[in-house]
């Protein structure tokens, strides 16, 4: 029901509505993340306890990360003001650090054995 609705953002509202002072918003703007009461609302109706917005935005932005989207592309697909904010995610993609990892083993001829492969006498692989 919501594609299409806003060329930037997921989640919008598609009413306007009355600002404290009086004026009207928009009609499509993005949904603040602190007006919980459509949330809890939606909620209530599906039977659904101790779950808040932010958790579907937290595991939104999670799986994305995880499928390899930058965390640029994921701040503006977010909203999110700063790229600290999205930097809480990257702990979820260390695999950008791999290919990077493996750079060493080009320093290395075939000849000379990468330890952080091999077992040690018991069969245990070590870190």
């Amino acid at each position: 029901d919501q594609i299409g609705k806003h060329h930037k953002w997921v989640f919008v509202h598609t009413k306007e509505g009355i600002r404290p002072d009086g004026s009207k918003t928009p009609i499509v703007r993005k949904m603040r993340v602190d007006d919980q009461r459509a949330w809890n609302a939606a909620c209530r109706r599906a039977g659904i306890e101790d779950f808040r917005f932010h958790n579907l935005r937290h595991t939104w932005a999670s799986w994305l990360i995880q499928s390899g989207v930058p965390l640029s592309v994921l701040q503006e697909m977010g909203g999110w003001e700063s790229i600290e904010m999205v930097r809480r995610y990257a702990h979820l993609a260390p695999n950008h650090l791999t290919e990077h990892a493996k750079q060493i083993d080009s320093i290395f001829s075939d000849d000379v054995p990468n330890m952080s492969h091999m077992e040690n006498k018991e069969g245990i692989k070590e870190a």
